[in-house]
Parts: structure tokens; sequence; C-alpha cells
């Protein structure tokens, strides 16, 4: 007879083993990779203040990351949106207001099914508060984890409950596509990204980054099929077919990723008042 702690603790292991491993998608070299290019964005008048704070950014942007390792009952739904639990494309029957969809679904549904639009909206929030008080220290912070969730909202795999390929028969996908492709295949991506530009509503624009990923996933999974075909494993000779037929989505959604970060950045400032930044 099994004793009763061990049991729990079988249990226990199963049920953290078939969670999703939210931080296995976009890894951390992909939102380091957007944090700095989203700096070559921005405008004169703030460029100076993130380019001094570029490897500040870089060690922070993946703290989020950090906080869903060792919190992730509590931390997990600020990196997702499983748009599939609202039926089909657009997802009209999801409000963009928080209040309203809480008021349809309940906080606990919404939960269950993650927030990441409106956490962006809150660091958004965050930011431009600490902009406006001139704590620089806090907005560095902001900016930083700001960064994280939007590049996060780029992610396909991030908007669906489909998110590691498991009910396609894919399973693993999302590292394949969001830390691979990137580790191997980073320095030859041509980023060029838009510049930044004010964001009207920062919350409603995070929903609009999430379903424009969220539509790449069918092109990734039916990639990830075709290069796989004929090999025993997932070889460098996979990794070269998989590059070659999804590597222009991963190089797209991590351009616009730059671009909206340094949107959102753009965007606090403004809302703050244009504040005169510090040289550093």
């Amino acid at each position: 007879m099994i004793p009763r702690a061990l049991s729990r603790a079988a249990v226990l292991a199963a049920v953290l083993l078939a969670a999703p491993q939210l931080a296995r998608a976009w890894g951390a070299n992909a939102q380091r990779l957007v944090a700095n290019k989203a700096v070559e964005t921005l405008p004169p008048d703030i460029r100076g203040f993130f380019e001094a704070n570029r490897d500040f950014l870089s060690r922070h942007v993946t703290d989020p990351l950090d906080w869903l390792a060792k919190n992730p009952s509590t931390e997990r739904r600020n990196h997702f949106l499983y748009l599939d639990h609202y039926g089909k494309f657009p997802f009209n029957s999801l409000p963009r207001d928080y209040k309203e969809a809480v008021a349809k679904f309940t906080k606990a549904k919404l939960e269950s099914s993650g927030v990441l639009p409106w956490q962006i909206g809150v660091y958004s929030q965050k930011l431009t508060a600490a902009l406006r008080d001139h704590d620089w220290e806090q907005a560095r912070l902001a900016a930083a984890y700001l960064a994280a969730y939007v590049a996060q909202a780029h992610d396909p795999f991030h908007t669906t409950e489909n998110f590691d390929g498991h009910l396609s028969g894919r399973p693993g996908v999302d590292l394949r596509f969001g830390s691979s492709l990137v580790g191997r295949f980073s320095i030859f991506f041509p980023m060029r990204p838009n510049d930044a530009m004010f964001l009207r509503d920062p919350t409603d624009h995070a929903f609009d980054a999430c379903m424009s990923a969220h539509a790449w996933l069918e092109n990734i999974l039916l990639a990830d099929r075709q290069a796989r075909e004929g090999l025993s494993d997932y070889t460098d000779e996979y990794y070269d077919r998989f590059y070659n037929l999804a590597g222009a989505i991963v190089i797209r959604q991590l351009t616009d990723a730059a671009t909206d970060v340094g949107s959102y950045w753009l965007t606090a400032w403004i809302n703050a008042g244009r504040p005169q930044l510090p040289p550093q």
C-alpha cells in the first residue's frame, strides 16, 4: 500500500508536470532581444534615458519569468490569454474592459484563461505613474517588466490552450519555435522595428497584439510537422528546415514586439506629461 504522504506527493508531481510551462515559449534570449531593439524605436527626447539603461533593461526584462517559476499559482495568469476559450476569431464574446469581462465571465474564469492584456495595461499605468513622479528607479523597473509582458503578447503560444502543441500532437513546439530558433539563428535576424508611436488605449492594443499572434498558430504547427518529416529526432536538419519554414514568423513577431515595446514606453512618457528624463 502506498503511504498517504507519498501518494499526495505523486499527485502533486503529476499536476505540476501537466501544468502549462509558459516560461518555455519566448525564452530569455528572445525577451532580451526585444527590449534591446525597442530602444532603437524611440525618438530623441527619450532615447537617451533608455539607451543608458540598455543593460538594466536586458537584465530585468526576464524577471517576470523568474516570478513565474517561483510563484506559478499567482503569476501564471499574467503571462497568457487563451483566446480559444472565447469562441472563434475575432473573439467578440470577450469584453476588453476588465470590469465588464468579470461581470460576464467571473474573475475565476478570467484568471484561468489568462489576463495578459490587462496585465500590460496595469504596467503601462505603473510606468506612467513612475515617470510622472520622477521616480526613475521605479520607471526603469516598470519599463523592463512592461517589455516582458508586451513581448509575450506577440508569442502565438501565449494565446492558446494549445500552449505547447500537445493538442495537435506537436508537444514542445513552443520551445522549438520561441527558444531554439532564436538561440540558433537570431544572429541572422534582419530585425528593423518601426518607429514607436503613441497608443490611444494600451490595453486595447495588447488585445490586438494577442489576436495577431494567435493567427500564426496553424502555420507554425504545419511548419513543425513538415520540418520533422522523414527524421527520427529534432536534428540540425530539422531546425534548418523549421527555420526556413517558420523563421519569418519568428522575426516578424519579435520585430513587432520591439516596435510595440517602444510604443508603450513612448505612450507612458507622453501620458506622464513628457517629463525631462535624466541622462542615465
